[in-house]
């Protein structure tokens, strides 16, 4: 069993070992990140411990929260670990997501930005497509569902199944043919895509990306082999783009796709990355 219910909490018994480790970057945002930690909450089926870096200074400290500390103690008492970190001074969400990819031991791990709500079931559709494709791996694009009333046909026409759901090592690159698919993720188009396609529930196609961001499940050994996060020190803190550097360096080595239907809904807040001067992906790897 993976998950404990409601009439085992008070018992004392530990879970099953972890086979992800959900690691979420944080700054500000407390309300936000204890609807990312609720939408946990309700995942079942891959055993997971969940890892938060926060970044929030002084009284406004994310984990002091009520919200966020009543999700803590629920994820606890269904027999999930739970580490909060604090990882001070800040120096860009590439050395945060570093210093996060350091502390993870088990043999996936689900980069999971601190403003994103997981459909129940979708960790684990997520890690079954993995272990299937055999790739570097899968990512859930965030959607933004206000957009649903906004369908934007010629924005999917880009899209692209996986033959098979197998996904194969490919180079992304600005201007490269991949490269144009990034529409795929705007607004709630993959939504409208699930609904086209008639996917079962618990089903699930795989597609080609560009990139996927807010919520993306590696094999860890790859992300580390390809360097995960370590170009870290060759960026300044005010940056945007780190997540493509190192999906682009998996993809490359083992290949990367998206999942359809995509069960993480973005929750639209402001964003905290408000200096995106440097592309840490142009600087990294080039044009």
């Amino acid at each position: 069993m993976t998950r404990r219910w409601s009439g085992e909490w008070a018992l004392d018994a530990s879970g099953d070992d972890p086979v992800v480790d959900v690691l979420i970057t944080s700054f500000g945002r407390p309300a936000e990140l204890a609807v990312t930690l609720s939408g946990l909450a309700a995942q079942e089926g891959v055993p997971f411990r969940v890892i938060v870096s926060d970044q929030t200074e002084g009284e406004a400290e994310s984990f002091l929260q009520p919200a966020v500390s009543a999700m803590v103690r629920v994820l606890r008492a269904q027999g999930r670990e739970v580490h909060l970190e604090r990882h001070l001074p800040r120096r860009g969400l590439a050395e945060h997501r570093h210093y996060l990819l350091d502390l993870a031991n088990a043999p996936f791990v689900l980069f999971l930005d601190n403003d994103v709500w997981l459909e129940p079931g979708s960790l684990d559709r997520m890690y079954r497509a993995l272990r299937a494709a055999g790739c570097g791996f899968v990512g859930s694009a965030v959607q933004g569902l206000s957009y649903l009333p906004d369908s934007r046909p010629h924005e999917r026409s880009g899209l692209s199944l996986w033959p098979g759901d197998e996904v194969s090592p490919e180079r992304i690159r600005p201007g490269s043919e991949g490269f144009a698919r990034w529409p795929l993720h705007n607004a709630a188009n993959l939504a409208h895509a699930a609904a086209e396609l008639a996917i079962p529930p618990g089903g699930w196609r795989l597609y080609r990306v560009a990139w996927v961001g807010g919520c993306v499940l590696f094999d860890r050994a790859a992300l580390v082999e390809c360097g995960g996060f370590d170009f870290w020190d060759q960026l300044p803190p005010g940056h945007a783009g780190e997540d493509v550097a190192a999906q682009w360096r998996v993809m490359e080595r083992y290949g990367g796709a998206g999942i359809i239907p995509s069960g993480a809904v973005h929750l639209e807040a402001p964003t905290t990355v408000t200096d995106r001067a440097i592309d840490a992906a142009h600087v990294i790897l080039g044009q």
